[in-house]
This record gives C-alpha cells, structure tokens and sequence, in this order.
C-alpha cells in the first residue's frame, strides 16, 4: 500500500493546515479575498504551497520553526524543558504517595490498564513557558517538541487574526472563520496524523476497549489539551455514575421486594373498609372510594419508601465526593500537561474586540493617538462602553427566561382544561388518564416545546455575546456558557421545579377552590406528585439523551457516506485524478465532518444537563443514575 503524503513537493517540509476551495469559484471579490489573505499569512511567515489538480484547489500550509518559536513566546505556551538530574525520582515519589491514598474501594471501579507495548508510558516532563532568551533549557532538538496540538493552535491563531480587505479593517473582513462563512474558502482544516488516528481507533474509540483507561497523553498529543481534558472529564464522570447506578437499583428492588408489606397501601387497598373522598372536578364528578387508587399506591411505593431518605443522602454525598475527587484528577493530569499557572490576563485580546474598539465612535479617537506597534493596550470604560450592551444583551436573557416560564405555564393551562374537558364529558374519575395518560402527554408535548426553545435559546445567545465587548476568548466561551446555561436550567428544569414543589400546594379547599381562568388549579394524585414527577423526567431526560444519540450517530454516518459518493462521483469525473486522490492526505482528510469551533459546547452542556437531572431530580427515579451510565 504507497504511503500517504503530508508534505510539500520537496518531500521535506510537513503540511500542518490546509484551506480548500472549489476550483469553479473564480468570482473576482473571492479570489481576490483569497489573494489578500493568503498574502498576508505569508507576510507573517508561514509557508504555503498549491495543489491545484482537481476539482477542489487546496492550500498547503507550514510553519517553519522560527514562526512557532516566535508565536510560542508571544502567547506564553509550556513546552517541555530538558532533563534535570533526580527528575524521575521526583514523579516516583509523587506516584508512590499518591496510589497510597486511593482506597481498595476506589480501585474497584478503575478500568483496565493497556498494554505497555501498544500504548507505552509517556515519560514525565517539566514544563516552563518559552522565552528565546533561554532557549538552551528547552528540549528543542526532541522531534516532537511542538506537538500537532500547539502547531494547530498557532496557525489557528494566525489565521484567526489576518484581514482580507485592504484599507478596510473591520470585523467583516477579519479571520478565517468569516472566510468559511462567507463561502471563500469551502473548508480549513488540520491534517491527520495517520499512524496515531488508527492507533487512537484501534485502542480508543473502538467499544471493545470500553473497560481499559483511555490514553489521555496520547489524545492530548493528537486533539490538544481541551479534547483531552474533556475525555478525562467524562471517563471520571462515567466511572463515578457506577456505585450511583448499583446503588439506584439497589433502592428500585428493595421496592419491589417489600412491595406487600406497605402499611399505606394495605389500608387504601382494604376492600372491608369504605373511605369516601371528595369530588376532583365541579361537574359530573361524584364522591369517589379510596380503594379505587390502590394500584397506583402500590406503584408509587416503589418510589417512595423507607429507603427514600438513605437514597437522598447517599445521592447527596455522592455530589460532594465526586466533586472533589475530580478536583484532585483534574490537579493531577493538569500538572503533568504542564497546564498549571494560567491567567486569563496573559491570554490576547480577541480581533473581533479590537475591531469593536476601533468602530466605536467614542473610544477610536483614542486609539488613534496610539502607537500601533504599542504592546499596551488601552483601558476601556465600563459605564460609558461596556455598559449598554451588557445591560441590553441580559435583558433579552431575562425575557427569554419569561418565555421559557410561560411555556410551563401554557403546559398547566393544557392540564387543567384537559380534565375539566373531561369533567363535562363525565370521564374525570379514570385513574389511568389522571395518573399515566395525561402527564405522559402533557411531558411529550412540552419536551418538544423545550427542544425547539433549546435551539432558539442557543442561537440567541450567541448573537447577544457578539454584542458585548469580551477582550479575551475566555472571557467569551464564559459569557456565551452563562447565558445558554441559565437558558437551559430554565428551560428544562423548570416544569420538573413546578411538579416537585408548586403543584398541590395552593388548590383550595372544597367549596372555595383557587381557580385560574375560571379552571380549578391542578392536583396531585392521592399519593402525591412523585410518580408525576418521575414520569416528566424520563419523558425529559430519555427523550433528550434519544434525541442526541440519534443526531450523533446517525449525522456523522450520514455525511461520511454522503462525503463519499461525493469523491466517488468526482473520481468518475476525473479518472486521470484517480491516484492523486488516493495518495494525499488532504483530499482525504476533505471529506471527513468538519470540526466546529465550540463543537465540544453541546457535549458539555449535555452531560452538565444529565447530571443536573441526577442530583436534584434523580430521587424520583432512581434509575436515572443507570440511564446516564448507558448514555
């Protein structure tokens, strides 16, 4: 099988970064958008190199080393220094005192660990920021010291800041990112590096390997640190969900085993004694025999028994114990990534906020009194600048949270019309439709409403961050997470906050009932919200985890086979291409789903969302534990 080739035509320089456009697209304000561009990263320089033999025209980049020396001590990256005498005998001590305090308990939930052969212990490092002035103390000469993640993260830096319009700097016509949007460029991507993707598949991403620990040193190299503290994030997070899960279905059988011995349910299912209860509804509704919900007190006994309590402390320790071990991992594979001593203050302003500082009427005059080659930057106003976009963009947060309010309101005025329907119609007293049929419905309709609610929500808030003035990309992700985040709890807890502490508590009493809309206010079912409340979360959090096991499964096998018939019909077009496609690592790696810029967002959100669901919630359903550990 010929080898892949990554590099240029001298077979010596590697490709790090490829942009890709149709070659169809002579349009002059795109090629001369792309000529400016390309221009100015050469200015800053990187290498570039063309490959126009196909039907897609793609851009080489590389980055020469003084580009990456120059760039690793502006943005103050770690990289590994060389050797200290008696530095292994440090990592051995540290690891000794470590493993001792893991308890024989904690051990039994680790994972297997891989075979050194196939996945070698990475040597320890020490990590320092780069300075040119010392170079000698870094391991320059190691092959891998800028590994694919830094690489990447440089030239994305880089590219993220050139304009593609002269004498007109904005933020319309600055970085890579609008290219791609304004459809300049069809694609802009890292390479892959062969051997380690199929290493990663082979001992990673394959289910088989479900039991072993992951090879975070080895996504780390490959994805960068933010991949691989996600990975590591969610491993801990899956690890811990066992003893919860063993411990949720421990509590759901003790249930089912003490089923008959329930003093509560014996007496309401006591056929001897005769306990009349008031009428649910104003019309066609009569008195009604307790004895008619013993089913359903047997059933809500499943949730609601001697073992509640235990289950609600042991749920509660849980939160705090695995809270602070993820502390301690995180400390741990953070130090050895030489990931510590970060402040946001050394990170670079984004170029979508200069841009702002610059078209802003009031605080351009003073920037341009300022040297550009300044290294300070200047102070910006709070009151007079920052203010009113901030004010403007939580406003609209405070609405939408309105909206999402609103939308449980709607869902109780659909309740109680639905049973006061019923009451006209004379079939208020069925039990099934009062404690299964109508909160099933009435949680299937409004999950769809929160589903919609939730893409909405997502769109909206980050049209309201590009409002504000965030300096730093931090400071963005962070003000971009608040919003979707309290968008979010809003909107998927707040019917469950409803069932769990609102409904019931404010009916009235017969002959004076509080009423909405001349509608009597919702009841809880003799046995009380619980089994309701269960019921809305397994329609909420099953339907959600349905929902996104879907898109992420079947999206991806979509686009791989829609990626390639697309080459397949390309190659039938272009015969003569045929083993230029084939022996390129760019075209391939073309056709593979394309790497969003917060792509790692929803999968956060996701399982914050899950384990949100799980603590506050998680009594109710005691399965809920296992129904994540699946997901």
């Amino acid at each position: 099988m010929p080898e892949v080739n990554r590099h240029f035509e001298d077979r010596v320089r590697g490709v790090d970064f490829v942009l890709a456009y149709y070659s169809k697209d002579q349009q002059d304000d795109r090629t001369k958008k792309r000529k400016i561009f390309e221009a100015n990263l050469i200015r800053e320089g990187l290498q570039l190199e063309y490959d126009k033999t196909q039907d897609i025209h793609f851009v080489k980049i590389h980055s020469p080393k003084e580009v990456l020396y120059r760039y690793a001590e502006v943005l103050k990256i770690k990289l590994p220094m060389k050797r200290i005498p008696g530095q292994s005998q440090i990592y051995e001590e540290d690891n000794e005192s470590s493993d001792s305090k893991v308890s024989s308990c904690w051990k039994l939930f680790q994972p297997i660990q891989n075979t050194a052969s196939i996945l070698p212990c990475k040597q320890k490092r020490i990590y320092a920021e780069f300075q040119m002035k010392y170079e000698q103390l870094f391991d320059c000469d190691q092959p891998d010291f800028f590994d694919a993640g830094t690489r990447i993260f440089i030239i994305n830096f880089i590219l993220e800041r050139q304009h593609f319009v002269e004498g007109e700097e904005t933020p319309n016509n600055l970085g890579i990112e609008k290219l791609l949007n304004d459809k300049v460029y069809a694609s802009a991507y890292a390479l892959h590096d062969k051997s380690n993707r199929e290493l990663l598949v082979r001992e990673w991403s394959d289910l088989a390997n479900w039991k072993h620990f992951q090879p975070l040193d080895e996504i780390k190299e490959y994805f960068g640190a933010k991949v691989a503290i996600y990975y590591a994030w969610l491993g801990f997070y899956t690890r811990m969900l066992i003893p919860l899960s063993i411990f949720g279905i421990l509590f759901f059988l003790y249930g089912f085993i003490t089923w008959h011995s329930d003093p509560i349910s014996k007496e309401i299912c006591n056929t001897n004694k005769t306990t009349l209860m008031c009428p649910q509804c104003d019309r066609n509704c009569d008195y009604w025999e307790l004895s008619k919900i013993c089913k359903t007190s047997k059933i809500n006994y499943l949730l609601d028994n001697n073992m509640t309590v235990v289950f609600a402390f042991f749920v509660s320790m849980w939160a705090v114990i695995n809270l602070e071990l993820w502390k301690r991992y995180s400390a741990d594979i953070i130090h050895r990534w030489g990931l510590t001593g970060y402040t946001q203050d050394v990170e670079h302003p984004r170029p979508q906020y200069l841009q702002k500082l610059r078209n802003n009427v009031k605080f351009s005059k003073k920037l341009e009194k300022q040297d550009p080659e300044s290294v300070f930057e200047p102070e910006v106003p709070f009151w007079s600048i920052k203010f009113l976009p901030s004010f403007t963009s939580y406003s609209i947060v405070v609405l939408s949270i309105c909206v999402s309010l609103m939308a449980v309101f709607a869902m109780v005025i659909y309740r109680m019309a639905q049973k006061a329907s019923r009451s006209v119609l004379g079939d208020e007293n069925s039990t099934t439709y009062k404690v299964m049929t109508l909160p099933i419905t009435a949680s299937i309709i409004y999950f769809v409403a929160i589903s919609i609610l939730h893409h909405a929500y997502s769109f909206l808030a980050r049209i309201l961050t590009n409002l504000e003035y965030c300096r730093t990309q931090t400071e963005y992700d962070e003000s971009l997470t608040i919003k979707i985040y309290v968008f979010q709890f809003v909107n998927y807890y707040s019917s469950l906050f409803y069932v769990a502490f609102l409904k019931g508590k404010f009916v009235g009493y017969p002959m004076k009932y509080n009423r909405i809309f001349g509608f009597r206010q919702e009841e809880c079912a003799p046995g009380g919200c619980l089994m309701e409340l269960c019921l809305q979360l397994v329609v909420i959090m099953v339907g959600k985890q349905l929902v996104y096991a879907i898109i992420e499964v079947s999206l991806p096998y979509l686009m791989r086979i829609l990626n390639k018939c697309l080459k397949n019909v390309i190659n039938i077009r272009r015969n003569s291409q045929m083993q230029s496609v084939k022996s390129n690592q760019w075209t391939e790696d073309y056709y593979l789903q394309p790497w969003a810029p917060r792509m790692l967002f929803a999968e956060y959100l996701e399982i914050v969302m899950q384990y949100g669901f799980i603590i506050l919630f998680g009594l109710a359903f005691p399965l809920a534990p296992l129904l994540a550990l699946i997901n």
